[in-house]
């Protein structure tokens, strides 16, 4: 029913090189544990809804999911940005890039996108 976020980033060669793969550091938004090591990836779905047709049951779900790109280098949060959309957009559709700046508290420089999944049900 989510959208399969992270097995598209842990399954990404170029993505896990930024990110690592024991653990992969990529989390759903909130869930990032206190001091992660930078660079790492959050998301959340933002929104969702069937495909509905009249005859039956929706066959695909549509998701906006908003991913973002951490990273204490603003060059490097491009480069995980860059990667990140390497790996998701094969298979589906960036319809935004944005947010980007710096967390205040954090210092830490952010790159964000808006992705759309279609996913079968």
């Amino acid at each position: 029913m989510l959208p399969e976020v992270f097995p598209l980033l842990a399954g990404d060669g170029e993505v896990t090189s930024f990110i690592g793969s024991n653990p992969v550091r990529a989390y759903l938004h909130g869930s990032a544990p206190q001091g992660v090591v930078a660079p790492y990836v959050t998301w959340f779905l933002s929104s969702g809804r069937p495909d509905n047709i009249l005859d039956d049951t929706a066959p695909v779900d549509e998701m906006t999911v908003q991913v973002d790109c951490w990273s204490d280098s603003g060059a490097e949060v491009v480069m995980l940005a860059e990667a990140v959309r390497n790996a998701i957009e094969p298979f589906h559709h960036i319809t935004a890039i944005g947010p980007n700046g710096r967390d205040p508290e954090t210092m830490r420089y952010r790159l964000g996108m808006t992705i759309t999944f279609w996913t079968q049900r």
